[in-house]
This record gives C-alpha cells, sequence and structure tokens, in this order.
C-alpha cells in the first residue's frame, strides 16, 4: 500500500517532501489527498505536515507566503496542475472558543500528535518519513480500514469533536453523500446531539459544504442525513418544514420527498439548476391551504432569496436562483400562439429559459413524471422558433426609441413615454412585421390620436 501511495504522489509533492527531509525536518502528506487515493479517487489537494516551524518552511521554499497563526505555508510549485502546496507545522489544538477555529494552536512535535488532533478517522492518516527513515503510512486511527468499509467516524469522542468545530457535522453529510459513505452510529448520534451548533456557522461555510452536497451524484443522501439529524432545520427551517407535508405526486411521498426525487434528477450544470430546484418549493408550507398552496412560488422566492442571503450566496447567481424559483409555475398549453410564445420568452427573459426548463424537468422527475411532461419539448421547440427569427423581445430590439418618439412626435420626457415605448414592444411582439421606423411611429401618432394624451 505505502508503494501505492508513493506512485500516486505527484512529482511536485516528492520535492517537496526531499526539501524538508534534506533539511532535517519530518514531513508528510496528510488528509483527503491519501483518503482519495486509498479509494482509487484523483486526490483534489496535496496538503503537507512538518516538524519544520513555518519560519524554517519560509527559508526552505523561498517566495513562499505564510500569513495566519496556523502554521500553515503557501508554497508555489512548478507543476501547472497543482500551482501551489499548503505546509503546516504539526499542530495541537486548545480552546475552540466559536464551536468553528481553535483559540490557541500549539506546535507539535509528532505526527501522531498532529493526526489526533483531526476529524475524521479516514483524514486521519500520513505518508512521510522523520528525517533519515523510508517513507511509511502512518495510521494511528484505523483510517485504512474505514476506508476499505466505506465508514466514516470521527478521531475520539464525536460530541467533543463537533463541539471543537461544528462544520465537521456538515463536512461529515458531504462525505457520506459524495464518497457514498456510512455514518457509523455513534458518530451519527453525536451529529444528532450537537447539530444546533450549526447555527454558530458563517453563511459562506455552509454555502461551500452545501455546493459540494448538490454536487453528489445523488444529493438527497446527504440531505437526508441533514434533516434526520437536525441539521437542516439548524440551516433552513424553511426547508426543514417541507417534511411531513402532504403533496399529491408520488404515492406515500411528502413533499420533502418530491423535492429530493427532484433534486437527484436535475442537471447538474450549471449548478444552480440543483440549488434552485432544492429552494423551488420552500413556499408550499407557509401557503398550504386546503391541500393547494397557492402563490407558494412567489412566497417561495422572497424566502429563498433571503436563504441565499444568509449563505453569502454571489449576487448575480442568487438573483437568478431566485427568478427561477418565482417563475417555476408557468404552464403551456399547445394552443398558444406564435405571440403568445414571444410574449412567454419576453416575460422569462431570452437568457433564463434554458435554466426555467432545467428546473421544470426536475420539477417533473420529483413528481413522477416524464421530464419532458405537459409539452415541454414542444415548448421548447417553437421557443427556439421564434429566437431564431430575431424577433424584438425588448425595447432595446424597436426600430424607435425615446428619442425618435420625442423628435418626431413632440412628447416630452416622462413616464407617459416610457408607456409609450412598452405599448408599441407589445404591438411588436404581437405583429413583428410592424418593427419599422416609419410603422411605429405611425402607431404611436394613432395611439396618441386615439387617446387625446400628451
Amino acid at each position: 500500500m505505502s508503494t501505492e501511495i508513493d506512485d500516486a504522489i505527484p512529482g511536485a509533492v516528492h520535492d517537496l517532501l526531499r526539501t524538508l527531509w534534506t533539511g532535517g525536518h519530518a514531513a508528510y502528506v496528510v488528509g483527503g489527498s491519501l483518503r482519495d487515493t486509498l479509494l482509487g479517487r484523483p486526490a483534489k489537494d496535496w496538503d503537507l505536515a512538518t516538524a519544520a516551524l513555518p519560519e524554517r518552511t519560509v527559508e526552505l521554499f523561498p517566495g513562499a507566503i505564510y500569513e495566519n497563526k496556523f502554521g500553515t505555508v503557501a508554497v508555489r510549485t512548478d507543476d501547472p496542475a497543482l500551482p501551489e502546496v499548503e505546509i503546516t507545522t504539526f499542530r495541537t489544538d486548545h480552546d475552540y472558543a466559536d464551536f468553528r477555529r481553535p483559540h490557541r494552536v500549539e506546535f507539535g512535535e509528532s505526527i501522531e500528535l498532529d493526526l489526533a488532533r483531526r476529524d475524521f478517522t479516514v483524514n486521519a492518516m500520513a505518508w512521510g518519513a522523520e528525517p533519515g527513515e523510508q517513507p511509511r503510512l502512518v495510521d494511528p486511527h484505523g483510517g485504512q480500514a474505514d476506508v476499505a468499509a466505506r465508514i466514516l467516524r470521527t478521531v475520539g469522542e464525536p460530541e467533543k469533536r463537533f463541539e471543537e468545530d461544528a462544520l465537521r457535522m456538515v463536512r461529515a453529510v458531504r462525505l457520506a453523500a459524495t464518497l457514498d459513505f456510512a455514518i457509523e452510529p455513534a458518530t451519527l448520534a453525536g451529529i444528532s446531539a450537537k447539530a444546533h451548533l450549526v447555527g454558530h456557522l458563517s453563511g459562506e461555510r455552509i454555502a461551500i459544504e452545501m455546493t459540494e452536497i448538490l454536487a453528489a451524484s445523488r444529493p438527497s443522501i446527504g440531505l437526508r442525513l441533514m434533516a434526520a439529524t437536525g441539521l437542516l432545520a439548524a440551516i433552513s427551517p424553511d426547508l426543514a418544514a417541507q417534511r411531513g407535508v402532504p403533496q399529491n405526486k408520488v404515492e406515500g411521498e411528502d413533499l420533502w420527498d418530491h423535492t429530493l426525487r427532484a433534486v437527484d434528477g436535475a442537471a447538474t450544470e450549471p449548478a444552480r439548476i440543483r440549488m434552485a430546484t432544492l429552494l423551488h418549493d420552500i413556499g408550499k408550507p407557509l401557503t398550504m391551504a386546503d391541500g393547494r398552496f397557492l402563490g407558494h412560488e412567489t412566497v417561495g422566492a422572497g424566502l429563498a432569496d433571503a436563504l441565499l442571503e444568509r449563505w453569502r450566496w454571489p449576487a448575480a447567481e442568487r438573483q437568478r436562483i431566485v427568478a427561477l424559483v418565482r417563475q417555476h409555475m408557468f404552464g403551456y398549453q399547445p394552443s398558444w400562439s406564435d405571440a403568445a410564445i414571444r410574449r412567454f420568452i419576453a416575460k422569462i427573459g431570452p437568457e433564463h429559459l434554458e435554466d426555467l426548463f432545467l428546473l421544470r424537468e426536475a420539477d417533473h422527475i420529483g413528481s413522477g413524471r416524464e421530464p419532458d411532461a405537459g409539452g415541454l419539448d414542444e415548448l421548447r421547440a417553437r421557443v427556439a422558433a421564434q429566437l431564431e427569427a430575431g424577433v424584438a423581445l425588448d425595447l432595446g430590439a424597436l426600430a424607435v426609441d425615446g428619442s425618435d418618439l420625442m423628435e418626431d412626435l413632440g412628447i416630452a420626457p416622462g413616464p407617459e413615454l416610457g408607456r409609450l415605448l412598452d405599448w408599441l414592444l407589445d404591438r411588436v411582439i404581437a405583429e413583428p412585421a410592424v418593427n419599422t421606423r416609419e410603422g411605429l411611429i405611425d402607431l404611436a401618432r394613432r395611439r396618441l390620436s386615439s387617446e387625446g394624451a400628451l
């Protein structure tokens, strides 16, 4: 196994290890890269731990950066696939004051003490050596056996580990979902006992973990664990309220089941689709009355916006997700005219249509239907035909603008001018052929004459 790990470690990382060993310092590869290597998965990050103090590491690697109090030095490499590696001095953490980061850090002298402070056994392994020794796998907590059994357990007492860093509970769920691991009973019980502590976490940290959970092949694994342990209620009571809400979709399944089925069936790209799918019915519990959920899309849009703002979601993506939640209840009939199709495009916005169609596909899957139910493929084709024809769908595509109307018709700037332009756009959407300068000026003149306005 040591040879297998040796072969998987990138050359740039071997170079860093050799420099530390030659400099007289113990050095090891640590963390998730070893876990992923044992699983036969490509490792994303190759982090190192060393007995060298941060200042000594900076001496050994000119140009390295040390700008934190946790003993982590960022070292640049010549490998384009691995431009930077973090090298951290052996640590012993103390006094976790905010349920997230240690209030005080002490540098240690052994890899064993460093591994003892880590979260899960599968992350508490190291491969490396003391100066002058042959590299070996260091596994004091049985991480290799737990990787083989696909089991997630804490290093030491679960509740104590989670009190130290509440994010570990959400990370456990994420690892279970993304690696297809089971969380062993004592660790799972510890999560349930301390779930309320995730309320102390920053929105940014929650967002990072949720993004990874939603990117899993089956997000429902992680989301069900979050609901069952109380983590979901701690980070989003509105989502947790979906459990037990009756939903006349799939026999024996409630609203939460519908959401999970939909999220599993949602497209993975763009990533906002799965988030929109998770949130698309978040307004239903608050609007439930007589078996119906009138206006749940509007209420849900507000709830989704507030939740994503707490999670510090990027503003542009947040706005797109909220718009999808607000618009997801659209209906289509084959009897729609081409003008109705154009009005639909204008209402939604051409740039949002494919996202909305992907969300509707997921919603159908969550309801036990085919993705293209309700004539969705037909609507897609009709929308594509109108877009290909280059029809005017916004004010910028009109053959006239406000300056033209003011110049030709003597209209003063103000709200009336804006309303007239909107009316002209509606006429063009209904009948694209009238979108010429002469035609629109004539329409505007007749409109003003009939209303006796301005």
